[in-house]
């Protein structure tokens, strides 16, 4: 067993629990890993992680993550479990800490958590000693997530992968949505500043807070999603979350007459911005078909870049960033 197995107060270098875990000197290195292992025959790449264990504990549905870890860790040998929460002893409930010491000593080495609750990725890092990859926790963080999205931008937008502080200088995003339940705004609000990018905020109160201006220094807040799209570089879109939306008086009807992205806002404001959506759309209500699948949409190649950042991930988590 290894030392941090043993220790369970440590958290496993190869831990991704939140964006601000990894520097931009060790997301370059992600990235240039993550060029590699995409470019690697899949008879060299099979063999990186060859028989290691990989749990995935999700105790919420996900289709894209959920699939693209389970892929990325395949694409390099590894095997694979799903424990669900539908289909396990958490069902009886069984705690996050019983659960990830049991999955240790079935011989996981990495587990890929999410969780409703915010901060569960950290404690079952310390509680596991294992490398924790957070998939998503509650309405915290989603890194893998800012990571995939940055990638997908540095590429369509022509920009270095050797990563500054003004590697995105002039460059505007514009986040639009359900900010205060999204864990993907927060985890790219911390990221993307640091990068020089301008990062605006864009919703009705009630979606998008003044409270929202506190997840990172130079984020902003535009009320007027016209004016926003004038201004963006990247016009991120966010489903809006009906199932984390009780108590909150949201009219769907005004939402898409004020906020929606669709093909005549898309022409008339932002005739060359990048459109990103992190899935899954809700089409017809945050983003309709036209701007999903035109030219200037970035979505599928989002899920693209998501399995290619997962692999480097995996492989930073359980064998370093630069053996490969």
């Amino acid at each position: 067993m290894s030392t941090t197995a043993a220790n369970p107060t440590a958290s496993h270098p190869g831990s991704l629990t939140s964006i601000h875990d990894i520097s931009l000197d060790g997301i370059t290195r992600l990235l240039a890993l993550t060029n590699r292992l995409v470019a690697e025959p899949h008879r060299e790449r099979v063999k990186h992680l060859d028989g290691r264990k990989v749990a995935l504990l999700f105790y919420e549905s996900s289709t894209r993550t959920r699939t693209s870890f389970e892929l990325a860790a395949k694409s390099l040998g590894a095997m694979t479990t799903l424990v669900s929460d539908k289909s396990s002893s958490i069902e009886k409930g069984e705690s996050l800490h019983d659960t990830g010491v049991t999955l240790r000593a079935l011989g996981a080495e990495c587990i890929i958590l999410r969780s409703n609750y915010s901060g569960a990725p950290e404690v079952l890092a310390r509680s596991t000693g294992l490398p924790v990859l957070n998939a998503g926790d509650g309405m915290h963080e989603h890194p893998s997530q800012a990571l995939l999205d940055l990638r997908t931008m540095l590429v369509r937008l022509g920009l270095s992968q050797q990563l500054t502080p003004t590697t995105m200088a002039g460059k505007t995003v514009v986040i639009t949505g359900d900010i205060r339940h999204s864990r993907v705004a927060r985890s790219n609000a911390i990221l993307l500043p640091k990068l020089g990018a301008r990062v605006i905020f864009c919703g009705p109160p009630e979606l998008c807070p003044k409270e929202a201006l506190d997840l990172s220094h130079g984020v902003e807040i535009e009320r007027d999603f016209e004016k926003a799209l004038q201004q963006a570089d990247v016009a991120m879109m966010l489903r809006i979350q009906r199932e984390r939306l009780a108590g909150l008086d949201i009219d769907s009807a005004e939402y898409i007459a004020g906020y929606q992205l669709n093909e005549q806002r898309l022409r008339a404001h932002a005739p060359k911005a990048l459109v990103m959506h992190p899935g899954p759309m809700v089409r017809g209500l945050e983003i309709d078909s036209a701007a999903a699948d035109g030219p200037q949409s970035a979505i599928e190649e989002q899920v693209a870049h998501g399995l290619a950042v997962r692999m480097a991930l995996l492989h930073r988590a359980l064998l370093g960033e630069t053996n490969a």
